[in-house]
């Protein structure tokens, strides 16, 4: 089992910058590949970036790359997206999800353990 929790979320003007956290614990963190996604209300939950187990492969969605970073601190189980030109469209509640599986994955339905999430609120 794998606990994940988020945090870092809030209220910020378009151009800004959030970093958020996601804290693991529970079976061992490097295990596992972590993948950040968001959802709004009335749509399904999309992709946003995910880190491989050695922390030294990265995959962003288009509208997010050159914009937002993934990073994986070992030492302290937790996965951080550094979110920056953030913009009205980023808006949304965003989880992190870990999939028990050596590859990671686009597809939220392949992931196995997922936070609770956290709400980012961007203002034009």
């Amino acid at each position: 089992q794998v606990q994940l929790v988020e945090s870092g979320g809030g209220l910020v003007q378009a151009g800004g910058s959030l970093r958020l956290s996601c804290a693991t614990s529970g079976r061992t963190f490097s295990s596992y590949p972590i993948g950040w996604f968001r959802q709004t209300p009335g749509k399904e939950r999309e992709f946003v970036a995910a880190i491989r187990r050695t922390g030294g492969s990265t995959v962003y969605a288009d509208s997010v790359k050159g914009r937002f970073t993934i990073s994986r601190d070992s030492a302290n189980n937790t996965v951080y997206l550094q979110m920056d030109s953030l913009k009205s469209d980023d808006t949304g509640v965003y989880y992190c999800a870990a999939r028990s599986s050596p590859v990671y994955s686009r597809n939220p339905n392949e992931y196995d353990y997922w936070g609770q999430g956290t709400q980012v609120t961007v203002s034009s």
